[in-house]
């Protein structure tokens, strides 16, 4: 990697030795490690320092000024798309509203972009091929796979992190980056973490109940579903998939599992569906599944600490867009929106209207963004989207 977009984040003539270069970013990851030491392990941010790697599928691409550093997938089992016997290039090229979201972040030379889940990567080509400069975040591995496929390409733009959303913040205070000129949140589950059997999201295949984007993190899906009480079920299917039958769902879960454990999506999808009527084309577990994939990876949680400090990071006149995909998140970006960019505020015990402190946005579009005609004709994924824009103010 070429050390210009590193310049740009404010080290300046730093970077002029690669010795420097190797202590800087030694001294980021983990201090108390040598060169040697660190040669041939694996850096997980989410897992706080280097770790031996769990695959032998790995690369020879070392992390920027690190000779030998290995990265492999670090959760065992080969990739999906491998697994699933799919070329890993088709499966990750699929972003929602890509002209949308270059066209309000605006991205260019000089700028650095956040972007903060990476996903298939195909936002965060569109952003690069503009000129922008890149930092990408992912918590799964196989996209980060992909990301430093990427990275060969953009060498000098390109700096991917494994790490959940909300954690970055500490990467910026880590390395040093004093703002960026856009961020860019793409919530919820990737089109071909979905399309994985062998990650457990979908009731379209039969596959483990696993539903964790980061697999190396400890809770999954199974477990939520055969050993949290009956009313904490209950209450995650009616508040994160907003379903009715919550409570007889979450009955006829305890009861089962009494007798012999769930273990697949195929078989919680079956039980659901003895539950919940089919009122629509909806599969009747469509809510119970959100709501398990929406627990098992605190998304919501992760979605308002990102946002909460957006405004510390984003310079005057950058911009922060979030993509939603359904009425929970998007309640919570839209009302934090509003929150943040109203001048002032009243309350009824109040004479009159008091200056907002916290006023850090403007909203160059006040309604959410959604795809066009032709985008939600030709994927079916991006009709449930909605775009949210907030300008930071000068």
């Amino acid at each position: 990697m070429h050390w210009s977009f590193l310049n740009l984040l404010g080290f300046g003539g730093k970077f002029g030795s690669r010795s420097w270069r190797n202590g800087f970013l030694r001294s980021f990851f983990s201090p108390e490690l040598s060169q040697p030491a660190i040669d041939g392990l694996v850096w997980n941010h989410l897992g706080g320092g280097w770790v031996p790697p769990t695959h032998e599928w790995e690369t020879d691409r070392g992390w920027p000024g690190l000779a030998g550093a290995r990265w492999s997938t670090s959760a065992g089992g080969e990739p999906d798309g491998e697994a699933a016997g799919e070329d890993l290039e088709v499966i990750y090229h699929t972003p929602i509203m890509a002209d949308e979201v270059v066209q309000w972040l605006e991205p260019g030379p000089g700028k650095i972009i956040l972007d903060c889940t990476f996903g298939g990567g195909g936002h965060t080509r569109r952003l690069l091929a503009r000129g922008a400069n890149v930092v990408a975040l992912d918590r799964d591995a196989d996209a980060l796979m992909q990301a430093y496929e990427l990275a060969e390409d953009w060498d000098e733009n390109f700096v991917p992190l494994r790490t959940t959303f909300d954690r970055y913040p500490e990467i910026f205070e880590e390395t040093g980056i004093r703002g960026v000129d856009g961020i860019l949140l793409d919530v919820g589950v990737s089109s071909w973490q979905l399309d994985s059997p062998n990650r457990g999201f979908s009731f379209r295949f039969d596959g483990p109940l696993d539903m964790r984007m980061d697999r190396d993190a400890p809770l999954t899906a199974e477990e939520v579903v055969n050993t949290w009480p009956q009313d904490e079920l209950s209450r995650i299917f009616f508040e994160y998939g907003e379903e009715r039958a919550a409570r007889r769902v979450a009955g006829a879960i305890v009861e089962r599992r009494g007798r012999k454990p769930i273990l697949t999506t195929g078989e919680l999808a079956a039980l659901v569906a003895t539950v919940v009527p089919r009122h629509s084309g909806a599969h009747p577990a469509t809510k119970v599944f959100q709501a398990l994939r929406i627990a098992v990876n605190d998304e919501l949680g992760c979605l308002e600490r990102a946002l909460a400090q957006a405004h510390r990071w984003l310079r005057p006149g950058g911009r922060l867009a979030v993509l939603t995909f359904h009425s929970l998140e998007d309640r919570i970006v839209k009302n934090y929106m509003r929150r943040h960019s109203e001048p002032a505020i009243d309350r009824p015990e109040w004479p009159a209207p008091r200056p907002n402190p916290e006023c850090w946005y403007r909203l160059p579009v006040r309604k959410a963004i959604t795809a066009g005609a032709r985008e939600q004709a030709e994927n079916s994924r991006s009709r449930s989207a909605k775009l949210r824009i907030a300008e930071r103010f000068d």
